[in-house]
């Protein structure tokens, strides 16, 4: 844990979280402070993405204590969630086909004024390379699938989160494109964003991520600097017991 942030991201106490008869999360206990940058790994299964749901008010909580940027949220409505500063990336995430890319900014970016969503729009635009900024009007179908996924985190950090959760976000993406939104991702931390990225890859969370979480069965089985990457491929791999 990150002893020196006094303030909580993300706090799961004993949470458990189902779909139907299927547990998902199944004890998790965690705690992510403000600022931090915490990577979520484990095998098919074992929670991940449905920590996310939970975090951002998809999944609700069944039992158990859940805490978002110091308020107990365990049966909090998304957008609730979403005007308090919580911006949830599912895996996969892409963009309304049909509109171009500064109209599918201009719904992502959000602001609670016209100047504060013209200033955010205005950020994301900032935010894209130069390809995609001169190609602002055109549809985000024609894109590529890095690209869209890039237009997508860049509207995410200009919506100015205060806890972003991103689910596997190079997943299925070119070496080159996954590069780039890792990169944006760094600029949210770097902002002191409280950053949770669920990933699969170790080399991608090493440098972004300062912790990593590994879930199995939905509780947390092990959890330490992610240059420990020797003690993590042990608890992903289930030759290192509960910790």
């Amino acid at each position: 844990m990150a002893g020196a942030l006094s303030v909580s991201a993300l706090v799961f106490q004993d949470v458990h979280a189902q779909y139907g008869p299927y547990k998902a999360l199944n004890g998790l206990t965690a705690s992510i402070a403000e600022g931090e940058s915490v990577a979520i790994l484990g095998r098919n299964g074992a929670g991940k993405s449905t920590l996310a749901r939970v975090a951002s008010g998809l999944v609700p909580v069944a039992s158990g204590h859940l805490s978002v940027l110091g308020r107990s949220v365990a049966r909090t409505a998304p957008h609730v969630l979403a005007r308090m500063g919580v911006v949830h990336l599912p895996e996969g995430v892409g963009l309304f086909s049909g509109l171009t890319i500064e109209e599918n900014l201009v719904l992502r970016v959000g602001g609670a004024s016209r100047s504060a969503r013209r200033r955010r729009l205005a950020m994301a635009l900032g935010g894209l390379n130069d390809e995609l900024r001169s190609r602002r009007r055109t549809k985000a179908g024609l894109l590529s699938g890095g690209q869209q996924r890039l237009v997508a985190v860049t509207a995410a950090l200009a919506a100015e989160p205060r806890l972003l959760l991103c689910d596997e976000p190079a997943l299925g993406l070119s070496p080159v494109a996954g590069d780039e939104v890792y990169a944006a991702l760094g600029r949210a931390r770097d902002l002191g964003c409280a950053l949770v990225v669920i990933e699969t890859r170790l080399d991608r969370i090493e440098h972004l991520c300062s912790r990593a979480i590994v879930l199995e069965k939905g509780v947390a089985v092990y959890d330490a600097t992610s240059s420990d990457q020797g003690g993590i491929l042990d608890a992903l791999t289930g030759s290192r017991g509960v910790s």
